[in-house]
């Protein structure tokens, strides 16, 4: 049949005739190019899982409850310490955000896709509250449904840092995606050497020199950048401690580490983003957020 359709096809380029094919095989072949036409529609309007995260994220700002019932799992599994878990109280957000008098603006500023994970850098303004810069990660159940959520959200910074670089300027272009492996395992790798402390006199080995492009708020670029920022904390009696690392994301030269420490002895979540070029760590994004007192929890999820 296969062959059969295709010289009709071509007898119809080149003639504008489907000669010598039976009435049959042209209700064949109109059959056939209907079900690669309505295949081909359905992949047109298919979501991808980032399409269906930013999605969610957007009705935020649309306060369209009908979308996100369709993306999210019944037995969503939320993380944000703020909110209620489940579907229902991601609900009762969207129509508590759409009531407001003053509109809650989305504006993403980078998506990624590691397999059943979408992570994402986004800043929101909640009903007017101020804007916040936050990572977002999204995990997908077997149905393509949203089935759990974690974040960390910071207040965005009116002024550039002691480099010219705000929180999220930068690269923006993902590469490398036959690296994904081996620049996640760095990266790893420099959270248990460097961050966490084990191995401290490996930290040159991470860099390309001095070359470091910084947007963290008060740290100027350079390896000699973080330096001179944790030596100045460290004289303010002020420690940053990275205890344990949660989760480890990554696509091709974009790798995100969700870490657990304290800082300045207040428990801290850390989020930060790193740009791996050739092998080296080259461009780091973060957000810190101090763990709410469990006493304020609204689900029993954990931040983590």
């Amino acid at each position: 049949m296969k062959k059969m359709i295709a010289t009709c096809l071509s007898l119809a380029v080149f003639t504008g005739a489907v000669a010598g094919c039976s009435a049959n095989t042209t209700e064949d072949t109109a059959e056939s190019l209907s079900s690669v036409s309505v295949s081909s529609s359905e992949k047109q309007t298919e979501q991808t899982n980032m399409d269906k995260a930013l999605a969610l994220i957007h009705t935020f700002a649309t306060g369209d409850t009908e979308t996100a019932r369709t993306l999210l799992d019944e037995s969503y599994i939320q993380h944000n310490l703020a909110y209620g878990t489940g579907e229902e109280a991601f609900i009762d957000s969207v129509e508590y955000l759409a009531s407001a008098e003053v509109p809650t603006t989305v504006e993403n500023i980078r998506s990624f896709e590691d397999g059943d994970y979408v992570f994402l850098q986004t800043v929101y303004n909640f009903a007017g509250a101020g804007e916040q810069v936050a990572f977002d990660i999204f995990r997908f159940d077997e149905d393509g449904e949203i089935a759990e959520h974690w974040d960390n959200l910071a207040v965005l910074a009116t002024e550039a840092n002691p480099s010219g670089h705000t929180q999220i300027d930068g690269t923006m272009e993902i590469a490398d995606l036959d690296k994904t492996e081996e620049n996640r395992e760095l990266v790893k790798n420099f959270l248990y050497d460097v961050m966490q402390g084990n191995h401290p006199d490996k930290t040159a080995d991470y860099f390309d020199g001095d070359t470091y492009i910084q947007h963290n708020t008060a740290i100027a670029d350079g390896v000699s950048g973080l330096n001179a920022a944790l030596t100045a904390l460290a004289e303010q009696g002020i420690q940053m401690i990275y205890e344990e690392t949660h989760m480890v994301l990554a696509q091709g030269n974009f790798v995100l580490a969700v870490s657990e420490g304290t800082y300045g002895g207040t428990p801290t979540s850390y989020y930060d983003l790193w740009r791996v070029e050739d092998g080296k760590i080259a461009e780091h994004w973060d957000v810190m957020e101090p763990i709410a007192d469990a006493s304020t929890w609204q689900n029993q999820n954990g931040k983590f």
